[in-house]
């Protein structure tokens, strides 16, 4: 059978333009090749178009918006997580247009499609009680305890994402002054973030007893499991977990969630607390536009807001007048 344009388009925007032309990682191009995973399934079994024969013409505006409703309704997708997979059909025919301008104005009225509006959750962060609890709760009497302490400092001290802390290796790690850490971010783009002195001399003593401070280790993992592999989003999703629900048995109040998401957070937070101008977060946590860092600032600016609101709970209350009973106001109202 002749493979279809959809088919031969799909497999060159996942293979050949966002893998070698935009240099995306595998796990972005992964989440690509998901969404259209999701969108063949829709096509099979809701709209009965066998997959092999499905073409770039059927998927139009009414197609795509029943996907969306779908993942909402069947799958019960939040509407963050359909903005995503909205965004991954944007880029495809994005990329369609320009490979296929017979169907320009198709690709046109696909990309016109809106994101779906949604609540802007505000930015959960950890006060700096709970966050010293929780990286007091390794063993350093163990080696695995010894190695969670590390690697919870350096998620902390980096603003890394989880991604970026499980790829760090040996030579990643620079202890001269000024000690710093090399992070690959998003679209493959390289930053150096600097470490704290306590930071520093944990990494110190973890790359001497690991045996990583030799030039020939440079490309071996900096954060190793048990099998002595490089450890996993999900391993430390389990190592963070671990400590924290330890972290709770000490304070029974502790109950918001945590994440290795919640370390980066809560470091841009701290920034900003301490001074730190916008420009210098942005890129010190690898954000691509301010935008994106000024979450920060309103959140922060929330959190001013909370306070006045509870002093001002407290203050005695004033009567203000009516303005009404302001005859001289009433006049000069009425001459208008």
């Amino acid at each position: 059978m002749k493979p279809t344009d959809l088919s031969v388009h799909v497999t060159r925007f996942l293979t050949d333009h966002l893998a070698a032309q935009r240099n995306l990682s595998a796990n972005t191009v992964r989440a690509y090749r998901d969404v259209f995973t999701l969108l063949l399934r829709f096509c099979r079994d809701h709209r009965d178009i066998a997959i092999e024969r499905l073409t770039l013409k059927d998927i139009d505006v009414v197609l795509v918006e029943a996907f969306l409703d779908h993942l909402a309704n069947d799958r019960a997708s939040s509407v963050r997580t359909q903005n995503h997979r909205l965004a991954a059909i944007h880029s495809f025919f994005r990329y369609v247009q320009t490979e296929v301008p017979d169907h320009l104005l198709q690709c046109q009225r696909i990309l016109a499609i809106p994101i779906r509006r949604h609540g802007q959750a505000l930015v959960g962060y950890l006060s700096r009680e709970y966050l010293s609890e929780i990286l007091a709760q390794p063993d350093l009497q163990t080696r695995v305890g010894r190695r969670d302490a590390v690697l919870l400092s350096v998620l902390y001290d980096t603003g890394a994402r989880v991604q970026e802390l499980v790829d760090l290796s040996a030579g990643d790690v620079r202890l001269t002054s000024p000690a710093q850490v090399r992070l690959l971010g998003k679209g493959r783009k390289m930053r150096a973030v600097p470490l704290m002195d306590n930071t520093t001399q944990l990494l110190r003593e973890h790359l001497r007893e690991h045996r990583l401070d030799q030039p020939e280790c440079a490309d071996h993992p900096l954060f190793t499991n048990r099998q002595n592999k490089r450890l996993t989003r999900w391993g430390v999703q389990y190592i963070l977990k671990k400590h924290v629900d330890a972290a709770r048995c000490v304070h029974p109040g502790f109950t918001q969630p945590v994440s290795p998401h919640s370390f980066r957070h809560t470091k841009g937070m701290h920034l900003l607390q301490s001074g730190v101008s916008m420009d210098i977060i942005r890129d010190f946590l690898g954000h691509v536009d301010i935008s994106t860092t000024q979450i920060y600032a309103r959140a922060n600016l929330e959190m001013k807001r909370n306070a006045l609101n509870s002093v001002s709970a407290t203050s005695p209350v004033q009567t203000i007048p009516s303005w009404k009973e302001d005859h001289s106001l009433l006049e000069w109202l009425h001459s208008l």
